[in-house]
């Protein structure tokens, strides 16, 4: 069904209304297809000069997915507002959105504003949706494959989300000087000494849980001292 938009769609936000009210509400046709992951459910309008496509997927949390074609008149808001006029229910509607709404903005290192391809809400908005559902970006949660996820994302930024956090390990943690970063973690979690391979499924657990502490940790620090670490 996207292959047939004739234009790239964009990720507008997540509703807290399941898809069958809101094509009720707005009288749509629900399409349904598969991805080859399960079966998905979609819906296209326009309202007021803008194409919405909403979607669910099966394996989706509950709600409906709203995207947006990439070109038109108004920006993200204007276009929400839109919607959730035409479904007459309020911002409260809104669990999730690309532009920042429901995110919690004020403490926020300060390095994300720096050497961006977008906003700062972005690298906010990513993190806390990539903490919450790992898998729906790696597929089988592994330590290998999140710490490779979170370095292509660091280099498709411009380095902003994980710079200093080497140094911030060794000065912190104890940690070889001489070892990336994602060594560095697994010296923290596994003091004893990095388990032989291949790893257990207990193992690439509780590393992915001992990094995202750690992350949690060193993006809390930047924020509170408001420091920008240096970008290379």
């Amino acid at each position: 069904m996207f292959q047939a938009a004739t234009e790239p769609l964009i990720s507008l936000a997540l509703l807290a209304v399941d898809l069958d009210s809101v094509a009720r509400r707005l009288r749509l046709t629900i399409e349904e297809s598969w991805d080859g992951h399960g079966a998905i459910r979609a819906a296209f309008f326009a309202l007021d000069g803008t194409d919405f496509v909403v979607t669910h997927h099966e394996r989706d949390p509950s709600g409906t997915y709203v995207w947006v074609r990439k070109s038109g008149p108004v920006g993200s808001t204007e276009r929400m507002a839109v919607l959730l006029t035409a479904l007459g229910v309020g911002a409260e509607a809104v669990s999730y959105s690309a532009w920042g709404m429901g995110t919690d903005l004020s403490r926020v290192p300060a390095a994300w504003g720096r050497k961006t391809v977008g906003p700062v809400e972005s690298h906010q908005r990513f993190w806390e949706s990539f903490r919450k559902r790992t898998g729906m970006y790696v597929g089988r949660i592994t330590y290998d494959g999140v710490t490779a996820y979170l370095n292509g994302y660091d280099h498709a930024c411009g380095g902003v989300l994980l710079s200093g956090l080497r140094e911030w390990l060794m000065d912190t943690k104890e940690v070889g000087q001489n070892l990336v970063w994602s060594a560095q973690v697994v010296q923290v979690v596994f003091p004893e000494g990095r388990p032989a391979e291949p790893w257990s499924e207990d193992e690439h657990r509780k590393a992915v849980a001992g990094l995202f502490a750690l992350l949690d940790e060193f993006f809390e620090h930047l924020a509170s001292r408001g420091a920008v670490p240096e970008t290379g």
